[in-house]
């Protein structure tokens, strides 16, 4: 018995010094952390440039590797990579090896697209039954939002999506507002294809995979600390300016 108790001390012991490791790994200055984003999308490019800001404000580095939407979730979930920038609400419920940082930091509309002359109405999600819709494939809101439909086409990309309206394949095209409106600009059809009124307004999550768990109520209290300073809304304003510049009429 004295064996076996000695044994069970020893084992907890070295199980508590593994775990306090764990965290002080963790928590290190100047870590580098790995996350996965959703590639040729607007919001999450604004992400790409605020997440590691909030990062390097308590001292941390944050990289982040743009990915299809689908990939992007797998590394994130699987702990290939540290986890996913930003997502909204039930990226968390279907992805449980990740936990939610419980403070959004940016948001999303879900916003339907549609030619000029179309007479296209849409007053809210059950009018989407009417229509064939295209959304990029791996996008949890617009996934969310055609789920159970059946004319619903996937598309790589946002300008993808506008092409097959333009060619009439589909009737209204869904992304997030800002992705749709610089896309047209970029691609000049803002005479030919316009916004209807937003479906939702969704606020996104940093989701960190549950090897880090110990980071989660860290990059909280930092988001928090940053709100409260107005510290993150010039960074985001900034960050948006930025990838509009970007994203402009070459």
């Amino acid at each position: 018995m004295i064996i076996l108790f000695n044994s069970c001390v020893i084992a907890s012991e070295v199980n508590s010094d593994v775990s306090t490791k764990s965290i002080q790994s963790d928590l290190l200055p100047h870590k580098t952390y790995h996350f996965a984003s959703i590639e040729f999308l607007i919001e999450q490019e604004v992400g790409r440039i605020v997440l590691p800001k909030i990062y390097n404000n308590i001292g941390f580095k944050a990289e982040v590797t743009p990915l299809p939407g689908n990939r992007a979730q797998y590394v994130a979930n699987s702990g290939v990579s540290d986890g996913e920038i930003m997502r909204i609400w039930s990226y968390g419920d279907e992805n449980p090896n990740t936990i939610r940082v419980s403070t959004p930091y940016y948001y999303l509309e879900t916003m339907p697209f549609v030619l000029k002359n179309s007479n296209i109405t849409i007053e809210n999600q059950h009018d989407l039954k009417k229509y064939r819709l295209s959304k990029v494939r791996g996008v949890k809101h617009t996934n969310n939002i055609t789920k159970d439909l059946s004319q619903v086409y996937d598309m790589s990309t946002t300008a993808d999506m506008f092409k097959l309206l333009l060619n009439g394949k589909v009737d209204v095209v869904l992304t997030n507002t800002l992705d749709g409106a610089l896309t047209l600009s970029r691609l000049g059809l803002n005479e030919k294809i316009v916004s209807l009124n937003p479906l939702a307004r969704l606020p996104l999550f940093h989701y960190i995979h549950k090897k880090h768990k110990h980071l989660v109520p860290v990059i909280n209290q930092a988001i928090i600390n940053m709100q409260a300073t107005g510290e993150l809304t010039e960074i985001i304003l900034a960050a948006e300016a930025e990838v509009i510049q970007q994203n402009k009429i070459e």
